[in-house]
């Protein structure tokens, strides 16, 4: 299995992950082809580079995990780095593989490389085996989320 960078190739991979489960199908438009918001939010992604989209390709180099890692700059912490986790998504024929824990141990030495002092993410609650893979992984829930939607 290897882990690299998305690419504008695999967007249609990516979109669909993300759309393929309860939650997403409610917020996402996974239709060929894609609208047009999707090529302009790569395009963005792929052009900041504190924003690394990544994607896990199987042996048949076929995408089947998807993770995006974020640095944010800011001035707490010393002028620290956050690294923040986003938008993770396993291939429904790929769950229960240990895909999600490869890209988690990537994206952790990652963050470690990048020198971020801490590593975050947000799961909606409605994902309980989600948290409790993250919790498996070392993450706690040490902060209360807190969302303002404008659409």
């Amino acid at each position: 299995m290897t882990i690299r960078r998305a690419e504008r190739k695999d967007l249609e991979s990516i979109v669909g992950m993300i759309a393929d489960d309860p939650l997403g199908m409610k917020r996402e438009s996974f239709q060929l082809p894609l609208p047009k918001e999707y090529e302009t939010a790569l395009k963005n992604i792929l052009s900041d580079p504190n924003q690394e989209l990544m994607v896990m390709e199987d042996e048949n180099s076929e995408v089947i995990g998807t993770l995006q890692l974020s640095f944010i700059q800011y001035l707490t912490y010393r002028g620290g780095v956050r690294a923040q986790i986003e938008a993770v998504r396993i291939h429904k024929d790929k769950r229960g593989l240990g895909i999600g824990k490869m890209l988690f141990e990537w994206a952790i030495d990652r963050a470690k490389e990048r020198k971020a002092h801490v590593l975050q993410l947000t799961t909606d609650k409605q994902r309980p085996d989600a948290i409790r893979f993250y919790e498996d992984l070392g993450f706690s829930p040490t902060h209360e989320g807190m969302k303002l939607h404008f659409a």
